[in-house]
């Protein structure tokens, strides 16, 4: 596959992952106020997240390995399984799409009159953050750790569901389904990154507040993948 389409499959990958996930809980999450059934919560947004993963996986993975996230790249490369002459490369075209994406997301949310973005407020236009852009409160420690671990496990898993003696065809769903139950364990701690792409689109329209915090939100999850990529090399080594 030319590498034009593959950048291609991961920007449009990237932007649907934001579209998705972050508009999930833009536009959902709270619709009608708080308490209203019709509103999805952060389970919702968590299955958003997912499902915008094993749908983009089973659409572009053919054409890109539908990485989607500067980390997965990262970490596919530390494992052996994605050429480093491709990673910056990969990288652009995902922030891109994600930036897009959140573009894309505000024009719609604009939409509905008295819509406004409050930076000082935690997880404002589904950005990350930790201290008091944390939605649970938490320190700049525990949003690392969270985000490192996190990362790693998703390395782990992704590396797993594809590999040449895995199941065929189920990686996707492995892998949205990963992400749902990290989304679903973090999103009180961080609004859950594990995606510098994700994290960098939405911040851009967020405000200073979750630009200024948008550092953790690189190093963490590129470190978690690094981990995540070279202990699935070393575990997955025999299994030939």
């Amino acid at each position: 596959m030319s590498m034009g389409k593959r950048l291609a499959a991961e920007f449009l990958g990237t932007f649907w992952l934001v579209l998705g996930g972050c508009g999930s809980a833009v536009l959902a999450a709270k619709f009608g106020g708080d308490g209203n059934p019709l509103g999805i919560g952060f389970h919702g947004v968590a299955l958003a997240f997912g499902l915008t993963v094993l749908t983009g996986a089973y659409a572009f993975g053919h054409v890109s390995g539908a990485h989607f996230n500067p980390a997965v790249s990262l970490g596919l490369w530390a494992g052996g399984r994605f050429a480093g002459k491709d990673l910056v490369p990969y990288v652009v075209a995902q922030v891109l799409g994600g930036i897009l994406a959140a573009f894309i997301l505000l024009q719609i949310a604009q939409g509905q009159a008295g819509f406004a973005i409050d930076g000082s407020q935690a997880g404002a236009f589904a950005s990350n953050g930790y201290g008091t852009l944390s939605p649970g409160g938490y320190g700049v420690a525990a949003a690392f750790l969270c985000e490192v671990v996190m990362t790693a496990m998703f390395l782990v898993v992704i590396m797993g569901a594809t590999h040449g003696k895995a199941p065929a065809g189920f990686a996707p769903i492995a892998i949205g389904l990963a992400l749902t139950l990290i989304h679903l364990i973090s999103i009180p701690v961080t609004n859950t990154s594990v995606n510098p792409a994700r994290s960098t689109a939405v911040a851009l329209f967020a405000g200073p507040g979750a630009i200024g915090q948008l550092w953790l939100f690189w190093v963490a999850p590129l470190l978690g993948a690094l981990i995540g990529g070279l202990a699935y090399k070393w575990v997955g080594s025999d299994a030939r």
